[in-house]
Formats: structure tokens, C-alpha cells, sequence
């Protein structure tokens, strides 16, 4: 019996020593000690400047005219929302189209405390939840961190689009597949913009390489306070946000 003390005793004292536990977390890594790796090469994200945005459109018909997105208002890569929060308290929120005319109520009505533009697409998770659901693999996750669907493996079973807590995926209809925000990867792949960014006029959409110490993203994360949406879903969201009121979801 008092070998037995003596042994657990022992046990004990080398379990608590820095080396054994750092030794026991050597072989069974955490996943927030993984998230502390650095990524090397290209890892692209998104920032959008919320004070800077007008709600002029023009972002959503680019989009649909470089990626072949169906006419109607109901199909969108990107689009943007309005939100009207009342000196009550009250949020309504809104998602325009293109060619809306341009209300003026936030002037006028002395009940509006703050109006403003929030533009939203893919997220381009880095723990993307549209990838894990996928039964065959049509929606896979590039080594520069975006999200892209195989139109020739996808079988439309809508996983993905269930997944994906953003509601930035649809169901293309006339190929049947899963549809979403590439970040324009056939541009950006030759060194040019997405077409989102390319035509705000007021610079209210950056995009980047997030390793580059002087892209346009990182300066942007550097001088910025940042949000990204849902961050408690643990999908680590590329798409930044600065100025974003917390209405905002």
C-alpha cells in the first residue's frame, strides 16, 4: 500500500513539471494552439469601410455582370443592406437593389437617430462550415484561403447553403449547383481586383493579401477597429469589418 502512495506520489510530481504537460499537448494539440500558426503565402481577405459605403449599387451589378449571376434580385454574390435605427431603439433593415431610388426619410423624419449601408458577401471562412458538409467535396477551400464550388461534382443537395450561417450561398437556377462570392478568384488570379472593389467610388471595399505586411489589407487591419460577423461560430471569417454598429449580425 505505501508503495503504492510512493508511486503516485511520484506520478503526480512529474505530470505537474512544465515538460510533461507541455509534452502531453506536443502529442494532442489544441485547435486554438493551431489557429497560433502562421499561414505562409498568399491568404486573401476582404475589408469593408462601413461609414464609406452610400448604397449606390454599383458593387452588385458589377458582380453580376463579371460572374454571370442570374437577372433577378433574389441572386446575389454580394449585396448590401440598410439599416434605419430609430431613437426608440428600433433597427430596420433593409437589402436594396439595384436602381433603387434614393430615400430620403433620414432627413426629413426626426425619429431616425443613425442611417446607414452595411455591403455583405461570402466570408470566406478560414474554418469554412460549407466545406465540411459538402458530401463530395464540390466546395473546397484553396490554398490561398478561398472558397470555391466545383459546378462539375456538385450534385445541388443544398448542404452547403444550410451551413453556411451568412446566407451568402444560393442554388443557381439553370445549373443547378451551389452558387456564391469566389472574391472574383479568375481576377485575382492575374493579379487584378474583384469587380466589387474595382468600381466603388468610394473605396468602401479593400481587398488583399492578409501576409503582406504592405497590402492594402493589412493597412487597413492595422488602422482600423475591426469586427467580423458571427465571431462565436468559430468559422474565422476573412471578411473585416471597420465602423460596424452592433445591430449589425
Amino acid at each position: 500500500m505505501n508503495g503504492r502512495r510512493s508511486f503516485l506520489r511520484g506520478f503526480f510530481a512529474v505530470l505537474l513539471s512544465g515538460g510533461a504537460i507541455e509534452g502531453v499537448l506536443k502529442l494532442f494539440p489544441s485547435k486554438a494552439h493551431g489557429k497560433e500558426v502562421a499561414r505562409t503565402g498568399k491568404w486573401y481577405g476582404y475589408g469593408v469601410s462601413v461609414d464609406k459605403c452610400i448604397g449606390c449599387a454599383r458593387c452588385m451589378d458589377a458582380c453580376k455582370n463579371e460572374n454571370n449571376v442570374p437577372k433577378e434580385p433574389f441572386f446575389v454574390r454580394t449585396w448590401v443592406e440598410r439599416y434605419i435605427t430609430r431613437k426608440n431603439g428600433q433597427t430596420i433593415v433593409k437589402a436594396i437593389s439595384p436602381g433603387d431610388e434614393a430615400t430620403p426619410e433620414a432627413a426629413s423624419d426626426r425619429t431616425i437617430l443613425r442611417s446607414y449601408f452595411v455591403p455583405k458577401l461570402c466570408n470566406q471562412c478560414a474554418n469554412p462550415p460549407c466545406v465540411q458538409v459538402c458530401p463530395v467535396g464540390a466546395t473546397f477551400q484553396t490554398g490561398d484561403g478561398v472558397v470555391l464550388v466545383n459546378e462539375k461534382t456538385c450534385i445541388g443537395c443544398r448542404y452547403c447553403i444550410q451551413a453556411c450561417p451568412y446566407g451568402a450561398r444560393y442554388l443557381h437556377p439553370k445549373t443547378h449547383t451551389a452558387d456564391k462570392c469566389t472574391f472574383c478568384y479568375h481576377r485575382i488570379s492575374q493579379g487584378q481586383l474583384p469587380a466589387c472593389v474595382e468600381v466603388c467610388p468610394t473605396q468602401a471595399r479593400i481587398f488583399g493579401d492578409l501576409n503582406a505586411a504592405a497590402s492594402p489589407m493589412s493597412r487597413f487591419l492595422r488602422m482600423n477597429k475591426i469586427h467580423t460577423l458571427k465571431p462565436g461560430l468559430n468559422t474565422e471569417p476573412k471578411a473585416f469589418y471597420a465602423n460596424l454598429d452592433g445591430e449589425v449580425r
